[in-house]
C-alpha cells in the first residue's frame, strides 16, 4: 500500500511517497521519495504567509511529479492522499489542502488529513525504532514535551510564549539572517570563545518562557557590534534556552522514569542541544534517540506516515468536500488509535 504525503504547514512544500511494509514485526515503512521546495524570505525578514502560500502554489506541481518521478509512480498507483491539516500557517495549510482534494477527487482516493505535530513524533519513532519515549518536539512552531497516555500524545510541559524555533528565527532576524535561522545561529555559536552572558532563565515546573530572554539578547545587540560579539550572543542565547530545556525534560523522565527519550523537530538539528539533553539521559538512564538530520525538519514524509498508519488501523478517511485545516490544531486533540 501506497500513501502520498504533502506537507505544507509554513515555508516547506513537500510531497512524499512511503510504502508501507506489513510483513514487518513492527510497524515499518519504505521511504520511495521525499520532495521538497523551500520558501526563503529576504535576509532579515522572517515568513509572510500570503508570499509563503504564493511559493506553495507555483512550485506545488514540480514538486509532486519529482516525488513521482523518483518514486518511479504515477497518481494511479497511490492507494491514500494525506495532507498536513495543521498546525500551521492558515494559507500555507490551504494550498496544501486543496492540491490534496484536487488529487483525491479526480483519481478517486481516499483522504486522510494528518496533525502535523503528530507526523513528527510518529516519524521520529519509525526511523529510530523507540517504543515508547518521552518526546521532545523542539521546531518553529512547536515546544513540548509529551508522554502517550489514554490513546492520545499528552502535554508534560510546553512553552508559555514562543517556542524555541522562534526564538531562534527572532534573534536571528535581529542580526540579519532570513527565516529559518536556526542553523546559521548555531554555526555563529561555535565561533564563539566560550565568553557567556548572563541572560534570564525562566523555567516554571515543567513549562518554559522565552519572551523574557529574546528581548534581553535583543536589546544587547548594537549597531557596532562585530561577528565576534554576535558568536558571543548567539551561545549565550543557544546555552541558556538549551539548559532550560534541558532541565525541563530532566524533571519529566525523573517523573515518568521513561526508558527511552526521542527528539523530533527542526531544532532537534541542533548539535548542541542533542548533547546536552544526551547526557540528561546518560544521568537518568533513558535511552537517547533523536530523528535524522535529513528528517527532522518539515518533510511530507511525516505525513505520508501518518496518514498511512491512520488509514491502516482503522479505515477512517473525509469526504473530500469536508477535508478542512485546523490552524491551531493541538497534538493533545487528536486521538492515536494504532498505539496502545
Amino acid at each position: 500500500m501506497i500513501c502520498l504525503g504533502i506537507e505544507s504547514t509554513a515555508h516547506t512544500f513537500g510531497c512524499s511517497l512511503i510504502e508501507y511494509l506489513p510483513e514487518s514485526r513492527i510497524r515499518k515503512g519504505r521511504i520511495l521519495s521525499d520532495r521538497r521546495d523551500v520558501f526563503i524570505p529576504p535576509e532579515g525578514t522572517g515568513i509572510h504567509p500570503r508570499e509563503a502560500s504564493r511559493h506553495h502554489c507555483e512550485v506545488a506541481d514540480r514538486v509532486l511529479r519529482s516525488a513521482l518521478k523518483d518514486a518511479r509512480l504515477t497518481t494511479n498507483d497511490v492507494n491514500i492522499v494525506s495532507f498536513s491539516a495543521g498546525p500551521g500557517l492558515g494559507p500555507c495549510l490551504r494550498v496544501g489542502a486543496v492540491v490534496a482534494r484536487a488529487l483525491a477527487a479526480f483519481h478517486d482516493k481516499p483522504i486522510v488529513p494528518v496533525n502535523h505535530a503528530v507526523g513528527h513524533v510518529e516519524l521520529g519513532s519509525m526511523l529510530t525504532g523507540c517504543r515508547d519515549p518521552l518526546v521532545l518536539l523542539v521546531s518553529g512552531g512547536h515546544t513540548m514535551i509529551l508522554v502517550f497516555s489514554s490513546h492520545r500524545w499528552r502535554v508534560f510541559g510546553e512553552t508559555l510564549d514562543i517556542t524555541l524555533g522562534q526564538l531562534l528565527d527572532q534573534f536571528g532576524r535581529r542580526i540579519g539572517f532570513a527565516s529559518p535561522c536556526g542553523d546559521r545561529i548555531e554555526k555563529l555559536a561555535r565561533q564563539s570563545t566560550g565568553n557567556y552572558r548572563s541572560l534570564p532563565y525562566v523555567v516554571k515546573g515543567n513549562d518554559v518562557s522565552f519572551s523574557g530572554l529574546l528581548t534581553s539578547a535583543i536589546r544587547a545587540i548594537s549597531s557596532d557590534m562585530g561577528e565576534r560579539a554576535h558568536a558571543e550572543l548567539s551561545y549565550s542565547l543557544q546555552e541558556t534556552a538549551f539548559a532550560m530545556i534541558t532541565e525541563a525534560v530532566e524533571r519529566a523522565l525523573s517523573f515518568t522514569s521513561k526508558p527511552e527519550f526521542l527528539i523530533v523537530g527542526g531544532v532537534a538539528a541542533n548539535r548542541r542541544l542533542a548533547s546536552m539533553l544526551k547526557s540528561a539521559c546518560r544521568r537518568l538512564g533513558s535511552k537517547f534517540y533523536i530523528c535524522p538530520t535529513k528528517f527532522a525538519g518539515d518533510n511530507g514524509v511525516q505525513i505520508a506516515w501518518t496518514g498511512m498508519l491512520e488509514y491502516c488501523t482503522n479505515r477512517k478517511v473525509v469526504k473530500v468536500e469536508e477535508a478542512s485545516v485546523n490552524q491551531s490544531w493541538r497534538i493533545d486533540q487528536v486521538d492515536v488509535p494504532w498505539r496502545k
